[in-house]
């Protein structure tokens, strides 16, 4: 059995250009999907968080419109109760990336708040890829990859393709305007090649170690390709 890490968002908002609270957290598909299919190949999960906080799940997420009915949303809220490892995660600042098979960053909005600034985020993701770690990030969560800056200060990145959440998607979510930055931008800037899929069906981009997925319905074959590297 390996362990595979999950790095999971400690915020509960995500600040607008306005300087309202949107109330967000991780987005419960990203996080069910990717969990299941670990656990049923025999991973152990572990989990960390900036802080050590226990994250906050997006309730928007547990929406039926959002999982294609009410009976999936019951089934996605009754995973996360079995998700146990959330309940107490790792410091982020003592995890060393070393110990772990894989490392994994579901999304929802929260990752724009605190992952996509958080130095200790920033180094795990530099030393993972340095060390050819399989990482697997989906939705928001590339947004962690922002942080990941390397010596000369430029992004370790730069150049890999990814998927991720869209300007388009977001614009279709209704947040794109009240949005301090827009992901698929920001990456951009940062050097890093967004392969945009169509909004909201399954995409999964792989790069070297890295495997990508924009949206939701991206976890879950995402998750696959993940496994496929450590096979």
């Amino acid at each position: 059995m390996s362990k595979i890490l999950f790095v999971v968002t400690g915020a509960d908002s995500w600040t607008l250009a306005d300087g309202t609270e949107h109330p967000t957290g991780f987005w419960a598909e990203e996080a069910v999907a990717p969990y299941e299919a670990f656990r049923a190949a025999g991973h152990e999960v572990v989990v960390a968080t900036p802080g050590g906080v226990v994250p906050t799940v997006d309730q928007a997420s547990l929406a039926p419109e959002v999982n294609g009915g009410r009976e999936n949303a019951e089934r996605i809220a009754k995973a996360l109760e079995s998700f146990t490892e959330l309940r107490s995660p790792l410091r982020l600042e003592d995890v060393r990336p070393d110990d772990y098979a894989a490392v994994f960053y579901p999304g929802g909005h929260g990752p724009m708040e605190d992952l996509a600034v958080n130095a200790d985020s920033g180094r795990l993701l530099a030393r993972a890829l340095e060390s050819g770690l399989p990482l697997g990030v989906v939705c928001h969560g590339p947004a962690a990859l922002l942080a990941a800056v390397g010596a000369d200060g430029g992004n370790v990145f730069a150049g890999y393709e990814v998927a991720a959440f869209t300007n388009a998607e977001e614009k279709q979510g209704g947040l794109a305007d009240r949005a301090k930055w827009l992901l698929q931008d920001r990456l951009t800037e940062a050097g890093v090649i967004v392969r945009a899929g169509e909004p909201w069906a399954p995409h999964v981009v792989t790069d070297r170690t890295l495997v990508t997925g924009q949206n939701p319905a991206s976890s879950a074959p995402l998750a696959q390709e993940l496994l496929k590297r450590l096979s």
